[in-house]
């Protein structure tokens, strides 16, 4: 077996769909020395990322906590908990990751009644009540709140009341959303919204924050059916989270959590709205810059994420050997189109850690010199 070298990974300017760069101090506390996971200490240091997630949510759910595993992991335990078999769940489907709750619907044996837009459209909330109307019970609607695979904002204000009218729980997928615009868990009446922390936490991979209202939790505890899930049973985990119980459940990731504490308390010192401004300004100037390159956005002004800013490529530019060059020669890291829009869209993240007015100049510099 070949010798293995110290590990030396290049530094990357990380400007695409995710994860984004780290700041300096999270990367101290994933160097810290753990703990056991049942050690007084950490479970105070739980107590404080559980409040800090409240805040970032602006939720005063009990259950909010960070899942051991990736957004991908949220968006799995926000639907087996619920989600039984022959239940009816209404998703949205605009994009990779509507498809992706679908599969996941029919996976728990559920039926999944997609409504189903163009990309880089958003969800038509009276389309979902029309569905509603005709589908009888609907066990819950399942909307994704920033689509990472077109860059569209999912208008969310009006979607819990709809929902909790026809008795439907509401699941967001805020996976991109999360720190880098509003995501308002109590006025906007969403029962399950789940997050990753590799985009506008600027958290390196592996947890989920996830929040579930009363409302949501009452229905995985009182389901006619187990939990598929062994590990993402939330009904077992919620103890270990609870300060009455502590129950083991598994072995957290300890440093992951370091880490994550770290990224939130930089969230909270930066201030909410000061973070969510900081994202839209970036954006702006983003899209100034690239239109003098004749680039422009894919998504309508509307709709437009801050933080992923799809913009369509013109004839006669290469894609892939653009964004070859901008790794190899400049460090820069962006992202492609999937499925239908392969080859068709940049895909170019301002998230947290990278959302600055340096990198929208070093891209744009880069940009201008390769095409």
């Amino acid at each position: 077996m070949p010798e293995m070298k110290e590990l030396t990974p290049s530094q990357r300017t990380l400007l695409g769909p995710g994860p984004s760069n780290v700041h300096p101090r999270v990367y101290r506390a994933l160097s810290t020395p753990i703990v056991g996971h049942l050690d007084p200490e950490f479970l105070v240091l739980m107590n404080e990322i559980q409040e800090q997630l409240r805040q970032l949510l602006q939720t005063r759910n009990k259950l909010t906590i960070a899942i051991s595993g990736t957004g991908s992991a949220g968006m799995e335990a926000a639907l087996t908990n619920v989600v039984e078999p022959v239940d009816n769940i209404i998703v949205g489907v605009n994009g990779v990751f509507g498809n992706r709750i679908s599969d996941i619907v029919v996976r728990c044996g559920a039926n999944p009644i997609q409504i189903k837009e163009q990309w880089g459209k958003s969800i038509d909330l009276q389309k979902i009540e029309d569905a509603l109307k005709q589908a009888g019970k609907v066990k819950a609607v399942a909307l994704v709140h920033a689509e990472t695979s077109t860059g569209v904002w999912q208008p969310l204000a009006e979607a819990g009341a709809l929902c909790e009218k026809y008795g439907a729980l509401l699941i967001v997928d805020a996976v991109t959303s999360l720190g880098g615009v509003p995501v308002k868990v109590d006025e906007w009446k969403i029962d399950i919204c789940y997050s990753g922390t590799q985009k506008c936490l600027s958290c390196p991979p592996g947890l989920a924050p996830i929040t579930f209202s009363e409302r949501a939790l009452a229905v995985a505890r009182e389901r006619t059916t187990r939990i598929r899930s062994w590990y993402l049973d939330l009904t077992m985990i919620a103890d270990y989270w609870s300060d009455s119980s502590r129950a083991y459940h598994h072995t957290a990731p300890i440093s992951m959590n370091y880490a994550l504490r770290e990224a939130l308390r930089l969230v909270h010192e930066e201030g909410l709205e000061a973070r969510w401004q900081r994202h839209r300004r970036n954006s702006l100037e983003l899209l100034r810059g690239l239109a003098a390159l004749n680039l422009h956005p894919f998504v309508d002004k509307e709709i437009r994420l801050p933080m992923l800013n799809a913009i369509t490529l013109p004839e006669g530019i290469e894609d892939a050997t653009v964004r070859k060059t901008l790794l190899t020669e400049y460090g820069i890291e962006i992202g492609g189109g999937l499925g239908d829009l392969a080859g068709r869209i940049w895909r170019i993240g301002l998230m947290g850690e990278s959302s600055t007015r340096a990198n929208v100049v070093y891209l744009l510099a880069a940009l201008k010199d390769i095409l």
